[in-house]
């Protein structure tokens, strides 16, 4: 049982990282060396060691998907530039959304929760409720089995506050399911 106190665990899925080489990345190089295919505006190539997907947008930057580690995201990064023949020298990065999750170790009536909570919105497709917290800037996605993630957080710390915020408004409203 948590404490009153006591802060979910958060854990960190994914980080998505945007790399901007020194000389824009070109797609079609990518297509053509490396087996990537295009989606739309984005060509996507697969990597397994180490394992991510890139994204790569039409001015040549690429978006790591699938590590954690900013180390990880840039060894695929270098990795993928090497395999395109292209050097990684300049190579600069900005860091995007984090996508993390964190259990309340407690069933959730998500029936109930739209009454208090009018952020919760059903998605059916995924099981859950919806919440758009405004006040710590998150979207958050409410399980039944009391898991939560949070798709677009800037950082853990804000996602841990978030958690401690609704663990207690679940609470104060009565909307764990007690055993």
């Amino acid at each position: 049982m948590m404490s009153v106190s006591e802060a979910p665990d958060v854990q960190i899925e994914n980080q998505l990282i945007r790399f901007i080489p020194a000389t824009p990345v070109n797609p079609e190089k990518a297509i053509e060396l490396l087996g990537a295919t295009r989606s739309g505006d984005y060509v996507i190539h697969s990597l397994e060691h180490p394992k991510a997907i890139i994204l790569i947008d039409l001015k040549g930057r690429f978006v790591i998907h699938g590590t954690v580690k900013q180390q990880a995201a840039r060894a695929a990064a270098r990795e993928f530039l090497l395999r395109l023949g292209d050097s990684d020298e300049g190579l600069t990065s900005e860091k995007g959304p984090v996508v993390a999750s964190f259990s309340f170790k407690k069933e959730i009536d998500l029936d109930r929760v739209p009454i208090y909570i009018k952020e919760a919105v059903l998605d059916s497709k995924l099981g859950c409720l919806r919440v758009s917290d405004s006040r710590h800037n998150l979207e958050l996605l409410f399980f039944a089995n009391g898991k939560v993630v949070s798709t677009n957080a800037r950082h853990a710390n804000m996602v841990a506050m978030a958690a401690i915020h609704w663990r207690d408004r679940l609470q104060n409203d009565g909307l764990f399911i007690e055993e």
